[in-house]
């Protein structure tokens, strides 16, 4: 619940006052709140994600109420979240399911030096939840069959033309995702513009004609919530995965067609590439929890030989 009568937080002595909620909260757990948010951070200038030099975090969202923005920091054993415009409570409300506090890891037990270690390492590594699938599935699709580059400057580019600025205080130039109803006011010209194919587009179009029915997926959870997003056309494993992850911190759910996941996941279990179908036998050990070995896996900062020049990113404005 919010705490109305805690301190004011301060972001490099700038109090940030007069917040429309606030929470200060204590995890009854290990948190490592850069960690476990990490997922969430389209590259270092998403608008919707930014994290300051005082080490807080600021995001924004869309949720039913309006738009909102919210600053999370560690102070001690407390996290401390305030947060502006017209959802602030219930992005207040969200804190301890974003920062981890459903995720259950009974039953985990790593077979693989890598994640046993990772797992040593960073005991406060968690898998947090939004539970709000919009906000997360936009970036999603755009990262689908492009460079990571590609995919997140489409992103700012929706933010920036047609998402709301951030409520609040919060760093400049800090947007709120597209609503649906905007997303489907977009013209040809304006995705093209944005770098968005037209595989890309009609998908993002056809989510935004059932949004409402999509965020059912959120309660819904694991296979059957991936399977309510497969229903839009164009949503395979691969971007459902990736919603899943974020949305309802799907412990299971495999990024199955990843172009570099199988490279890593192989090199890092078994010491050589694997396909998917190689990848997921790997990760059979860790079922029903493949996808927290995963998170063991990139969080521990492994990567795996590299051959061969990098992949030259298509700029589809140009074409």
């Amino acid at each position: 619940m919010a705490v109305s009568g805690s301190p004011p937080m301060f972001e490099a002595g700038r109090e940030l006052d007069q917040p429309d909620a606030r929470l200060v909260w204590t995890p009854p757990f290990p948190l490592d709140l850069s960690s476990v948010l990490a997922p969430l951070r389209r590259g270092g200038a998403d608008p919707a994600f930014q994290r300051a030099a005082g080490g807080t975090c600021w995001l924004t969202a869309n949720t039913t109420e309006g738009a909102a923005t919210i600053a999370l920091r560690r102070d001690g054993a407390e996290v401390r979240a305030s947060a502006w415009g017209a959802g602030a409570q219930s992005v207040v409300d969200d804190v301890p399911r974003l920062l981890g506090a459903f995720d259950d890891d009974a039953g985990f037990a790593p077979v693989h030096p890598v994640v046993a270690e990772a797992r040593r390492r960073m005991p406060g590594l968690r898998l947090g939840a939004t539970g709000r699938v919009w906000d997360v599935l936009i970036p999603s699709v755009l990262e689908q069959k492009v460079t990571g580059s590609e995919a997140r400057r489409s992103w700012r580019e929706l933010c920036r033309r047609f998402g709301c600025a951030a409520p609040g205080p919060a760093p400049a130039g800090m947007r709120v995702p597209p609503k649906p109803v905007e997303l489907l006011r977009i013209t040809d010209w304006q995705w093209h513009r944005a770098g968005v194919d037209g595989a890309r587009r009609r998908t993002l179009i056809a989510a935004a004609q059932v949004a409402h029915r999509l965020e059912r997926a959120a309660n819904l959870g694991g296979a059957q919530g991936r399977a309510l997003l497969r229903k839009v056309p164009g949503i395979g494993p691969w971007t459902a995965a990736e919603i899943a992850q974020r949305v309802w911190g799907d412990p299971d759910a495999v990024s199955v067609g990843d172009f570099h996941l199988p490279s890593t996941v192989g090199h890092a279990l078994v010491g050589r590439r694997l396909d998917d179908a190689g990848m997921l036998e790997a990760l059979e050990p860790y079922a029903p929890q493949r996808q927290r070995a995963v998170r063991y896996i990139e969080a521990s900062g492994f990567t795996p030989p590299r051959y061969g020049p990098r992949f030259a990113p298509r700029d589809y404005r140009a074409i």
